[in-house]
């Protein structure tokens, strides 16, 4: 190939926003050269690359913007360590298909046996399958809604938590609510309710979900609503009472709730 096409393609390929064709395309033609391609293999190996280098970068930007702690995955959890936990719940949550039915689901578990690692990987899955993803600690999402609350701001910085497809909500009920601040915490749960999913980590069962909220008379619909559509398959429905959803904890928990 004569340098003069080489230089055209490149700066086509640029043109094209195609940047990783241009920069590699000598690398390309002489894998062509060795392997003999014919002129549609040369092309699906040229196209291949780019879509590969696409989504890695696409992957990249998208758990940089999830704030999340970090980026391990389910390969990186020893279940072992937890021989109580059943990994296949862990598994099917996996697949994220309570992220396509837009439902919800909560990791139940006193502290240390590894909610927000598992939150995590399952975020980092969602990433990488398309999803996009926001992850906060239910205690600075308060300060971030109170504080735009106070400036008048507070349908902006809801729509922080609205956007995602998923919302990793972690440490829920470590710490309790004052009455306006579970009210703001209701507030996005009843937008996003059907539109995304809420993934969850807290050291409390759903029964005592009074020891973090007990000064709001909303909570019980709050966790209705979230329990409406689904916590890790359960589908119970709106109305009924709240110790029936230990149901819902028993399947999602991880280990026993304290």
């Amino acid at each position: 190939m004569s340098e003069l096409v080489t230089t055209r393609i490149r700066a086509t390929a640029a043109k094209l926003g195609l940047p990783h064709l241009a920069q590699q395309l000598g690398e390309f033609v002489g894998r062509a050269d060795e392997a003999k391609m014919g002129y549609l293999d040369f092309l699906d190996l040229a196209l291949e690359e780019e879509l590969a280098v696409r989504e890695e970068r696409r992957i990249r930007h998208a758990l940089r913007i999830s704030r999340m702690p970090h980026h391990k995955t389910l390969d990186d959890y020893d279940f072992s360590y937890q021989p109580e936990l059943d990994a296949r719940k862990v598994r099917d949550l996996a697949t994220l298909a309570f992220v396509e039915a837009k439902s919800n689901a909560a990791l139940l578990g006193p502290p240390g046996v590894g909610k927000t690692h598992i939150a995590v990987a399952l975020a980092v899955a969602a990433c990488r399958a398309g999803f996009s993803v926001y992850f906060t600690t239910l205690d600075d999402m308060v300060r971030q809604l109170k504080a735009a609350d106070a400036i008048g701001r507070l349908a902006t910085k809801l729509r922080v938590y609205l956007r995602p497809h998923v919302l990793v909500l972690d440490e829920v009920g470590y710490l309790p609510l004052a009455r306006d601040e579970a009210n703001l915490v209701f507030q996005m749960i009843s937008k996003r309710y059907e539109k995304g999913s809420i993934l969850l980590t807290s050291n409390k069962a759903f029964s005592k979900a009074h020891m973090f909220a007990r000064t709001c008379a909303r909570w019980r619909l709050k966790l209705h609503r979230l329990v409406s559509r689904g916590w890790a398959g359960c589908d119970h429905r709106v109305g009924e009472r709240l110790h029936l959803l230990q149901d819902c904890c028993r399947s999602a928990a991880l280990l026993p709730c304290p």
